[in-house]
């Protein structure tokens, strides 16, 4: 009853002006698809058993993935949780939100930080229009459950109804009720949240009726700290892991989000909703490393390498999308805004959007080859409880640089010393030769990409050199291989 209020009360509020309007009467009155949006934390792109993993258990997911279309080469917009959100929500790239990071720019010791990083933008601007926004203002009932992230309270920016969204990036307490989380209230002692917040996601759907609806639903999980249900925890520390994955403790908050996903899908196709429900499954950065490991990509979680920033993305609308399709087609988070428009059919007139509807890539096959872009101007250090094999060294995940992908190739620049390394990930998806030396032409073609790129957007670039710094802190990195 309370979340009916809830709903009702947010539905009488005036709608946000200058936001596009359907782009006709005859499709406003046609009955609108549904679109449901998965986002992980910090699942990484080998995390799930259709992309490769035999110690993971994911068989819901799974069956999700042979019900529509499999991106391989799907990438986030930043390799941290409050940057790729900000990007995806806004459908703009990170230089344009000046979201960056989590928390301060300046991470890491003093000592170890040669440049000045640039300052780090906490939350999205409060003129930001988001996906939700468009949406609500087009008749969508809208729902965030779980992780946001990227500002005090998801309804300033267009959401109905919240369940657990709140300013912070993991559970204030365990995964275990008492939550001490300050938007949703503690359930039975000893609940586990995943389980809760699917509870109250169904909740709402109950309450949509006829309306289309809107839903971003981001579990905590599966990011740190690792708590899984200990029934699963002890069926994992007697399975046998490989390629660096055998947590235990990760492997069984996987389960138990697949579960809580496959709970929700089996309501929707009860309700009769899931006929008429556009879907889109992905994570919001590569894997954290020091738990999971994506081989052969190379690093994780907070690394500009392949495995900071690819992830899985399953895209399922039922009669509309071909079913067990696969596409290589290079795509990021900052697409799925223009293409929730053209699901909703929705103009983007008036909108400043970065990303391109994905749509024609699986319903026409078209494959227009296109750069995707990364910034990062600010450090991120490494973990001793997680450390990252694979990294630019032992201090630092990254270093303030940029990087572009085109074609097959990518492209880092580190502002430290400038130096740049090129690979072809054709041939060397682990990214292990720079070939910036063999193939100076195409180094200065994705060179000149990049900094475009960096004029249009404004990109600010750390030049001031850190007076603390003192030189040779740092180790190389360390051997990177499957283990």
């Amino acid at each position: 009853m309370q979340l009916r209020k809830i709903i009702g009360l947010a539905l009488s509020l005036s709608i946000v002006t200058g936001i596009p309007k359907s782009i006709s009467q005859s499709q406003q009155e046609k009955p609108k698809p549904n679109i449901l949006l998965i986002n992980i934390d910090d699942l990484g792109w080998r995390d799930l058993g259709f992309m490769g993993s035999d110690y993971y258990e994911t068989p819901n997911i799974d069956k999700l993935a042979s019900e529509g279309v499999i991106y391989t080469n799907a990438y986030a917009s930043a390799s941290n949780c409050a940057p790729s959100r900000a990007s995806m929500f806004t459908g703009q790239w990170g230089a344009r939100t000046g979201i960056y990071t989590v928390a301060g720019s300046e991470r890491g010791e003093s000592k170890n930080r040669k440049l000045i990083p640039i300052p780090n933008t906490l939350f999205l601007k409060s003129d930001a229009i988001t996906m939700a926004q468009v949406l609500r203002s087009n008749h969508y009932s809208t729902c965030h459950v779980g992780k946001w992230h990227i500002s005090k309270d998801p309804t300033d920016f267009g959401f109905d109804v919240n369940i657990g969204g709140a300013e912070y990036g993991h559970p204030q307490g365990t995964y275990f009720s008492p939550w001490n989380n300050r938007t949703l209230k503690d359930g039975p002692k000893g609940k586990y949240l995943t389980d809760h917040l699917t509870d109250l996601a169904i909740d709402f759907l109950k309450t949509t009726g006829d309306k289309p609806f809107f839903m971003n639903f981001a579990t905590y999980a599966v990011h740190i700290p690792l708590q899984g249900k200990p029934g699963l925890v002890e069926k994992y520390k007697n399975k046998k892991g490989s390629f660096g994955q055998n947590n235990a403790d990760y492997a069984a908050m996987i389960e138990t989000m697949d579960t809580n996903i496959g709970r929700l899908i089996d309501y929707l196709k009860a309700s009769g909703k899931f006929e008429n429900t556009f879907i889109l499954f992905t994570s919001d950065n590569g894997g954290l490393y020091g738990v999971t490991h994506q081989w052969p990509l190379r690093a994780g979680k907070g690394s500009y390498y392949e495995g900071g920033v690819r992830v899985p993305l399953i895209v399922v609308w039922p009669g509309k999308l071909a079913s067990g399709v696969s596409i290589d087609q290079p795509v990021m988070n900052i697409d799925f805004f223009p293409t929730f428009l053209d699901v909703a059919g929705i103009s983007k007139e008036g909108l400043s959007l970065d990303g391109t509807s994905i749509l024609p890539d699986i319903t026409s096959n078209l494959k227009s080859e296109r750069a995707l872009f990364w910034h990062f101007p600010v450090y991120l250090e490494t973990s001793s409880k997680y450390p990252v094999t694979g990294a630019l060294d032992a201090c630092f995940r990254t270093r303030p640089g940029s990087s572009v992908r085109y074609g097959p190739w990518v492209l880092l620049q580190y502002f430290e010393d400038n130096s740049l390394e090129l690979y072809n990930l054709d041939t060397d998806l682990g990214q292990r030769k720079n070939l910036i030396n063999l193939f100076p032409d195409k180094g200065r073609e994705l060179y000149n990409l990049l900094d475009l790129w960096r004029k249009k957007t404004n990109a600010p670039i750390t030049v001031e050199f850190n007076p603390e710094y003192r030189e040779g802190g740092c180790p190389p990195e360390v051997t990177f291989n499957s283990n």
